[in-house]
């Protein structure tokens, strides 16, 4: 039921009473959450629609400005003010509003004013979440581009291998022909250097051999992992533990899924620098896509650090290789990270903001056909 339809069948019914049958076997079978305020901006009605997307009745909020339902957002407010007072209704597409108890949700998003001749007007609202869609495009954006990358990195590595071994087996030759041992200080150099770019192309590549796949419990790897990190981590950062004992064991590489927890938090240890704290979260989430594949079920795993979070202008290139916010750094953690927890049928995904970045690494653990 499109945004005009609905007012015109509130400015006809909403003035009824909300238990009359039609008008309210319509308003909770929509799946659009719809909430109404009177001339004060004080809640009237919301749907079950609005109660599941608020996780409140009704009957708690009836009444109440409708300020409350949402976190600090001034200017949302102040247009739902306007519109009350102008009688003009507004839309927008892909709000992200907070909720009062610390959620955040992207909506589409129509306010429009209801007004009948000699009776005031209230406020209708109407909020469409689209928070799934627009996770479902952004992760087959990320598969997609670390497909081209994996792509790209693999043809530039043939081409730097070849040439890398013809310049070392030369300098290999040449320090045999030699005859002063202080020269062959210069085809050692060449050397050394030739092996150092084989191995960084060898670990923008990653590993070559397929994930052995085995029943993993993950809060096990995690622990490894803390305990491999709390030694070379600084006194002062704090390594905390949040896990869902309920989640299933999950079908993974045990070495590959060490090495990309491992990379995660040890970036966020650098984050950090000399204090802070990293959380590591478990959760389970169920009928969830990766991609274009839904699975029945699917383990969250979460390193959550309250650093100073990731610089705008590479936040949307972190997983690419060769970048990296830390000066010095190689730029291969993330990349090498997000390529093997690929590999297993999973991904990562990131969100920053100063004092708090997550990266959340979802792996399925029961696939489900389409």
């Amino acid at each position: 039921m499109g945004g005009m339809t609905l007012v015109h069948f509130l400015q006809k019914g909403i003035r009824m009473p909300l238990d009359h049958t039609l008008h309210r076997q319509l308003l909770e079978t929509l799946t659009t959450a719809v909430l109404v305020a009177d001339d004060r901006l004080c809640l009237i009605y919301m749907n079950p629609a609005a109660e599941m997307l608020m996780e409140m009745s009704l009957n708690r909020v009836r009444g109440l400005p409708i300020c409350g339902l949402f976190r600090e957002d001034e200017t949302f407010i102040a247009s739902l003010q306007q519109s009350l007072h102008t009688g003009h209704p507004f839309t927008e597409r892909e709000r992200l509003l907070g909720l009062h108890f610390g959620r955040e949700v992207t909506v589409d998003l129509t306010a429009s004013p209801i007004s009948e001749p000699g009776q005031t007007r209230q406020l209708l609202v109407e909020l469409i979440q689209v928070d799934r869609q627009l996770r479902i495009t952004r992760e087959e954006q990320l598969l997609n581009q670390q497909s081209a990358t994996r792509a790209l990195v693999r043809g530039l590595a043939h081409e730097i291998k070849n040439p890398l071994g013809g310049l070392r087996g030369a300098a290999q030759l040449l320090e045999r022909e030699l005859p002063e041992p202080d020269l062959r200080e210069y085809t050692r150099i060449i050397i050394g250097e030739a092996d150092r770019l084989q191995n960084l192309v060898n670990r923008m590549l990653g590993p070559n051999s397929l994930p052995h796949c085995r029943p993993l419990n993950i809060h096990r790897i995690l622990e490894h992992v803390r305990s491999l990190v709390s030694v070379e981590a600084p006194e002062a950062v704090r390594i905390r533990t949040d896990y869902d004992p309920s989640i299933p064991e999950v079908n993974a590489d045990q070495d590959m899924l060490i090495q990309s927890v491992l990379n995660i938090v040890r970036n966020a240890v650098q984050a950090l620098g000399d204090s802070g704290e990293i959380r590591l979260r478990t959760r389970v989430r169920r009928q969830y896509t990766i991609g274009q594949i839904r699975h029945k079920l699917v383990a969250l795993i979460q390193v959550i650090d309250d650093g100073p979070g990731i610089a705008d202008d590479i936040r949307e290139r972190i997983f690419f290789p060769m970048v990296s916010g830390r000066a010095g750094g190689t730029g291969l953690g993330l990349s090498i990270a997000q390529s093997l927890i690929n590999q297993m049928g999973g991904l990562i995904e990131c969100t920053s903001r100063p004092g708090q970045t997550v990266f959340s690494l979802l792996i399925p653990v029961e696939l489900m056909d389409d």
